[in-house]
């Protein structure tokens, strides 16, 4: 193994010999294991390894990112002087610098937070036997006409980042996870459905047999599907996609969009957001969950903070250099990758959850539409305007009558998330956590 430490050291090393003012450096070295199956036999087996490194200089308020893959001292020389060349060409961005000493992570101690499954790496035969128990399973619902994808897969990283203005720390990260896609009918008549599981550690994955039952079970339920009728309905959003919407409200609030002028909550803030009661929690220190992390990519210790707090939006999400164009400190939420400068992004988060059942919900919206499935998106960022596909199963009487396909919702999302009313079913071990959400009178586009 790479003693990444070391090697970030001697990038920043690189860099002021080359010129730099200021310089930081990431290294990630990784390994994945990627295993596809189909028909009962191994379709495809990849094996990647390697580490990468990233360089951003800074001369003055210039600044400029290279990345390589290829860590001998040459190399690293060479990647160097060229990055203090491009910085000589860039223009001057007066938010553009590394963190204050005193504004640095004094722990980078990640370990309990659990990023990393210390057990060995399952053997590639572990992960097709997985793939093919998920496969056999749902291949034995009479229903399916298909499994089209059953895959498994395994990643370990090792991530290092340290800076000229003193930082340096690193942490793991493992993940391991099986999905399946089943097709039920034939013809103009298919209908497709998946089911899967993530974990970072190995012991936490659900039974492979069960992942194709539900797979299965999920494309045999669509079966027969047909548009609904047009008009304003109820529609409840399953815990499966209801975060996306939150995904929309994080973008939105994100700071490299205020700082543009890009986003259609640029002048909300303070103003009520999601409906009273409920908040937008971000932590950061949740064990076992895969956005966790004690620094940002800029060395700033993290902490567990409201987006949404009773419905009010509280500020917005910042790394130094947005921070800065807004005249706001950071919000520590900086992250970035070997070829790219720091840019604001979130942990993990979770919505406040209701008290009532997804199935209560489905028989309190009477009529309307369950959205199990969404593709395409229309998000105007300027009105936040919302329109997108959908599938899932029409409501009548609040009960489910029958699946349903090709149709377009239709709304706004400030209307929408003020609208919102919570299920208690979301899964706690996701990095978002987000339950089934009810929203009213959203325009359905079908027959």
């Amino acid at each position: 193994m790479t003693d990444l430490a070391a090697l970030t050291h001697q990038i920043l090393d690189a860099a002021r010999r080359a010129g730099a003012t200021d310089a930081d450096a990431i290294a990630v070295e990784g390994t994945s294991i990627s295993i596809d199956v189909r028909q009962g036999h191994l379709e495809k087996a990849e094996r990647a390894e390697g580490v990468d490194v990233g360089l951003r200089v800074l001369l003055g308020r210039r600044q400029a990112c290279v990345s390589s893959s290829d860590s001998r001292p040459a190399a690293l020389a060479s990647m160097a002087e060229r990055a203090v060349a491009m910085a000589k060409e860039a223009p001057e961005d007066p938010t553009v610098g590394l963190a204050d000493p005193d504004q640095l992570a004094r722990s980078t101690d990640s370990a309990h937070l659990e990023l990393c499954d210390g057990s060995p790496e399952p053997d590639p035969a572990a992960l097709q036997d997985a793939a093919l128990r998920a496969e056999a399973a749902a291949q034995e619902n009479p229903g399916i006409s298909q499994v089209s994808e059953t895959s498994a897969g395994y990643s370990r990283r090792q991530i290092h980042t340290a800076a000229t203005n003193g930082f340096s720390g690193g942490y793991a990260r493992s993940d391991i996870g099986l999905s399946c896609v089943a097709i039920s009918g034939s013809g103009t008549g298919m209908e497709r459905d998946y089911d899967y599981d993530t974990r970072i550690f190995q012991s936490d994955l659900r039974d492979p047999a069960d992942i194709g039952r539900t797979a299965a079970a999920r494309a045999v339920e669509r079966a027969g599907s047909r548009r609904p009728k047009t008009g304003a309905y109820p529609v409840l959003f399953d815990e499966r996609v209801a975060s996306s919407l939150i995904g929309h409200l994080v973008s939105a609030i994100n700071g490299s969009a205020i700082a543009r002028g890009a986003s259609f909550l640029r002048d909300a803030l303070g103003d009520r957001i999601l409906p009273e009661g409920m908040s937008l929690i971000e932590d950061p220190h949740r064990p076992r969950a895969f956005g966790s992390r004690i620094f940002d990519a800029e060395g700033l210790p993290t902490q567990r903070r409201a987006l949404i707090d009773d419905g009010i939006l509280t500020g917005w999400t910042l790394d130094l250099a947005t921070g800065r164009k807004l005249d706001l400190p950071s919000t520590a939420n900086a992250a970035r990758g070997t070829s790219s400068p720091p840019q604001p992004s979130v942990t993990n988060l979770a919505l406040t959850q209701g008290t009532a059942s997804r199935a209560d919900l489905i028989a309190q919206m009477g009529t309307g539409l369950l959205v199990t499935s969404m593709i395409g998106s229309t998000i105007n960022p300027n009105t936040g305007d919302y329109s997108r596909g959908a599938a899932g199963f029409w409501v009548q009487n609040g009960e489910i009558s029958h699946p349903v396909n090709e149709c377009t919702i239709a709304g706004n999302l400030r209307d929408i998330w003020r609208g919102m009313v919570a299920a208690n079913d979301a899964r706690t071990h996701l990095s978002r956590v987000v339950p089934s959400l009810l929203v009213e009178g959203l325009t359905l586009a079908g027959d």
